[in-house]
């Protein structure tokens, strides 16, 4: 399969560097299911830049990011920024999936259904 070349700000690699060493428990807990190709032979990547943002998980092969929401995203603004960003990540025919940290803290096994449904019905 050919890699879709998604361009991002190549000013974001520090930052995403940093935030890979200073995540907090949600995305350590769902990136340490994921990585290795462990869950369904995927690669996944985490704190990728893709355009001017950060995305917590991203797969090439499904164009999948994942998005583990924090306490930050109640705010209206900052849900505002989320759909602008969702819709920009979309144009490029990338599926985002969302959960909130407490839903990974506390749910695992239904956040990892949830990512093998969209596995099972996106696979070519």
């Amino acid at each position: 399969m050919r890699r879709k070349i998604i361009p991002y700000n190549s000013n974001l690699k520090q930052l995403a560097r940093k935030l890979r060493n200073d995540s907090n428990l949600g995305k350590v807990l769902l990136w340490n299911e994921l990585k290795n190709k462990q869950q369904y032979g995927l690669d996944f990547h985490r704190q990728k830049p893709l355009l001017n943002y950060i995305v917590d998980l991203y797969c090439y092969e499904l164009d999948l990011v994942i998005e583990i929401d924090g306490l930050y995203h109640t705010w209206q603004e900052q849900d505002d920024r989320d759909v602008l960003r969702d819709a920009e990540l979309a144009a490029y025919g990338l599926t985002i999936l969302r959960f909130s940290e407490q839903e990974v803290r506390k749910e695992m096994p239904n956040v990892l259904r949830t990512i093998e449904l969209h596995v099972f019905n996106h696979s070519s």
